[in-house]
Formats: C-alpha cells, structure tokens, sequence
C-alpha cells in the first residue's frame, strides 16, 4: 500500500455499498418491483448490485418495447426516491473523509444511481461530495469507465493518480479500464483488499483501523 499511496492524488468512491450503506433499501425496492413486474426479485437484486437500474431491468425485461423499458426503470427508481429510514454512512467512511480532508486529497463520488437518488443518499447519510457523478452525467454506466474518468477530470487528476474504492466488480471493472488504481471491498480482488473503510482511514493515515490493520492487504 505504501507505493500506491505516494502515488494517489485523489480518491474516487462508489457510493451504494462503499460509502452509504443502503443494502437494506436496495433490496426492498428489486423485491417490490419484482412483484409488480412479475420477475424474481432476488434474483433482480443480485443482478443490479453495481450496475445502472436501467441496465438491469434491461437484463430482465428483453421483450419490453424502449417506452415499456423506460417506464418500467423509471417505477424501479421511484421505489427508491423515498426509501431513506435506515440509509447511513458506511462503517468507516466519516472517518476516511476524515482522514482525506486532513491530508488535502480531493475526492468524488461515481455512482450508478441517478442525481435525485444519490443526492437523496448522500444527504440521509450526512456525506456532502466535492465532486459527485451519476448516471445523469455519462452516456453509459458502470462497467464502462466513463464516470471514473469524468470524477478525475473534474478533480483535475490523472486516472492513474487516483483510487477507486468499490464494492461491486463491475465498478472495478471500470476503474481498471479507466486506469485506476482499486481498492475492493465484501472479498473482492483489487490492488487493495479492505474489510471496511476503517482499513482505508488507517492505511492512508498510516494508523490501524478499527479493524486489524493486517486484514488491508495487496493482492
């Protein structure tokens, strides 16, 4: 980590499952729409971890025509908009925001949610971004690497100056195709492994996190 860490001049996050822990109401809202659309919501709520709505219910629904695909992302949305009870920070994230404001490290937000979701999130978790991009603001969503590089842009970082720090592979799909560095979260493989963002804070602010320091490693 010590190498990658000279080498970072910013950090971009994923949010749903990185930085906001809102996994509960992810799941109510592919359950509810499953029921509406007649699809398997489980199996809905597997498929989209990660992934742009739209390009889920895409996955589900084939045979819809454009106007049919476009309704019916857009109720998967509505069932989100509201749903914000037990949306929270993630475990560690006020604390590596803590860290990155210490340290001056500019950071943003890439997320396959669109503005009026993300901002909603972010707010019901007390997060305010300096940059954040959404599927609003790219063509096409995660695994392309098109927000990845708009966030660096906007930081004014190179790609390859920058972590992404993921819970999903195809977000760490897309920040290797936008030359990123990763930093992986739930047992994924990255060029950093964390069990939390208690592991990052520590890593860049070479102090323990709350979690054992040696469960961040590189793979």
């Amino acid at each position: 980590m010590a190498e990658i860490k000279a080498e970072i001049a910013a950090v971009l996050f994923d949010m749903d499952g990185t930085l906001v822990d809102s996994d509960r109401a992810v799941e109510r809202s592919w359950l509810a729409w499953g029921v509406e659309y007649g699809v398997d919501g489980p199996t809905a709520h597997r498929m989209a971890h990660g992934a742009p709505s739209s390009a889920t219910v895409r996955k589900l629904l084939p045979d819809l025509s454009d106007a049919d695909l476009t309704r019916a992302s857009i109720r998967q949305l509505e069932l989100q908009y509201d749903d914000l009870s037990d949306v929270v920070a993630a475990p560690g994230a006020l604390e590596t925001l803590e860290v990155l404001a210490r340290l001056g490290l500019p950071w943003a937000v890439v997320t396959s949610a669109d503005g009026r979701l993300a901002k909603a999130r972010l707010a019901a978790a007390g997060i305010a971004p300096q940059v954040l991009v959404t599927t609003d603001d790219v063509a096409v969503g995660k695994p392309d690497p098109a927000g990845y590089r708009k966030a660096a842009e906007l930081l004014g970082v190179a790609p390859a100056n920058c972590l992404v720090v993921e819970d999903a592979e195809v977000g760490l799909e897309a920040a290797r195709a936008a030359g990123a560095r990763t930093a992986a979260l739930r047992g994924l493989s990255g060029d950093v492994r964390l069990t939390s963002l208690f592991d990052l804070a520590g890593l860049l602010g070479d102090q323990p996190g709350r979690s054992s320091r040696n469960s961040a490693v590189g793979t």
